[in-house]
């Protein structure tokens, strides 16, 4: 499996940027998570094969995690920015067997793509 996001750049605050997932490979859920300079990496927003989702409370409201009409790219509408949102953005997935569900803990995470940085200016 082979995750590549892109769409990343550099906004001022208000802004919306729309990021992607380029998937190749298979997987049944996939999640944005994002690192911010000298923190951790944190959970954003996840989709499954079955169309469930799940969200930070900081990006219920303002962002929101979509697919393509198959499951090749996955979305990433970031609405609203603010400076706080500046980070390396990063989709991740996994196989599942059973329900599908959008999980949030990083270690549930098996495939990992590289990070675009995002970088909102006040």
């Amino acid at each position: 499996v082979q995750l590549q996001a892109s769409g990343g750049g550099l906004v001022q605050a208000g802004a919306a940027l729309r990021l992607s997932c380029a998937i190749s490979g298979r997987t049944h859920v996939i999640g944005w998570f994002r690192q911010a300079p000298g923190k951790e990496r944190e959970f954003v927003a996840a989709l499954t094969r079955t169309g469930k989702t799940d969200s930070a409370d900081f990006a219920q409201g303002r962002f929101t995690i979509s697919r393509d009409n198959g499951w090749d790219t996955i979305y990433l509408q970031m609405n609203s920015l603010k400076p706080e949102d500046t980070a390396v953005y990063y989709c991740a997935g996994y196989r599942q067997s059973g329900d599908y569900d959008p999980r949030t803990r990083i270690g549930d995470y098996t495939f990992w793509g590289q990070g675009t940085l995002v970088t909102v200016s006040s």
